[in-house]
C-alpha cells in the first residue's frame, strides 16, 4: 500500500465514531479482532468502543507516521461478506464513511474498498458525494419520521418503496395517534373530520381553522390515493419513481409530519 499521509485527530475521530456507532457499528469484538488483524496495538480495550478504536489509531498513526492503518481497518471492516444478512447495515456505514472520508480525498466503493476521491470542501459537497437519497433527504431538513419507516429502502436508493413505506409511515402514526384502526379515506375522514374530529392540527375555533382541517383531511386522502396506491398495487416496472419525484413526495410526507407533531387529540378511539 502506498503511504497515505496521517489523518487529523477531527477526521480519525468522525470516522471512528461511523465505525463503532453505538447501534450500527462493529461490536467491541469485532474492533479487537480488526485491531489486532491490523497489528495495530489495543490500547484501550476497556474504553467506550470508539475512543478505544480512536485511541489505537492515533497510537499507530504518532508511531508510524502514516494514516494507512485507518484505511486498513476499513477495508477490512467493510468486506461485503460479513454483511451478507445485513446489508442495511453495510449501505449505513458505506454512506457514513463516505461522507467523513471525502474531506480528506478517499471514498468506499460498493466491494468495501477504498479509493482516492476528489477532495470535499463543503458538507453539502460530502453529502453529494454519498450519493444517497438519504443524504440529500437530511441535507434538505426532512422530518425524522420518515427515516423510521422507510431507512433500508433510502440507504439503497429504492425511490419506488421508500416512498411507499414512508406514507404507510404516515397512515400508522395517524392510527398510533387517533386509536383508529380503518386505513386510507376512512381513516383520514374520521380522525380529521370537522363534526366530530379525533386529531385536530388547530383550534377548530373559526371559519379559517376549519378550511385547514379540511384541506389538511384532503391532501392526506389524495396522497393515499394518488400515490400509495398505485405503489401498493402496480408492480414497480408499471410505474415508474425517479429521484426528483421521490423528493418532491417526501417533501409532502415531512409536511404532513410537522402539522402532526402540533396537533391536538380531541378523543381517541377505543
Amino acid at each position: 500500500m502506498e503511504r497515505i499521509p496521517p489523518f487529523t485527530a477531527q477526521k480519525l475521530e468522525a470516522a471512528c465514531r461511523v465505525l463503532a456507532d453505538t447501534e450500527r457499528g462493529l461490536s467491541g469484538s469485532e474492533i479487537g479482532y480488526l485491531l489486532q488483524d491490523c497489528k495495530v496495538q489495543d490500547v484501550d480495550p476497556n474504553m467506550t468502543k470508539w475512543k478505544r478504536l480512536f485511541n489505537a489509531l492515533v497510537g499507530a498513526q504518532n508511531t508510524y507516521q502514516v494514516g494507512n492503518h485507518l484505511i486498513m481497518f476499513i477495508n477490512r471492516a467493510l468486506d461485503p461478506v460479513k454483511f451478507s444478512r445485513d446489508r442495511e447495515k453495510f449501505e449505513w456505514m458505506r454512506n457514513e464513511l463516505n461522507v467523513v472520508l471525502s474531506f480528506s480525498g478517499y471514498g468506499v466503493r460498493e466491494d468495501g474498498k477504498v479509493i482516492r476521491t476528489k477532495k470535499a470542501t463543503t458538507l453539502k459537497d460530502a453529502r453529494a458525494r454519498a450519493g444517497s437519497l438519504k443524504s440529500k433527504l437530511e441535507e434538505r431538513g426532512k422530518h425524522s419520521e420518515i427515516f423510521k419507516y422507510c431507512r433500508a429502502e433510502l440507504l439503497e436508493d429504492n425511490y419506488f418503496h421508500a416512498v411507499l413505506e414512508s406514507i404507510k409511515g404516515v397512515a400508522d402514526r395517524i392510527r398510533s395517534l387517533s386509536g383508529l384502526t380503518s386505513d386510507g379515506a376512512e381513516l383520514v375522514n374520521t380522525a380529521f373530520s370537522t363534526k366530530a374530529p379525533v386529531i385536530a392540527i388547530n383550534n377548530l375555533t373559526t371559519e379559517t381553522d376549519m378550511s385547514e382541517q379540511k384541506g389538511f383531511s384532503n391532501i392526506l386522502v389524495g396522497m393515499f390515493g394518488a400515490v400509495r396506491n398505485p405503489t401498493a398495487h402496480a408492480p414497480k416496472v408499471s410505474w415508474p419513481m425517479t429521484e426528483q419525484d421521490a423528493i418532491d413526495i417526501f417533501a409532502m410526507i415531512s409536511f404532513i409530519h410537522r402539522k402532526l407533531d402540533g396537533a391536538v387529540i380531541m378523543k381517541q378511539k377505543p
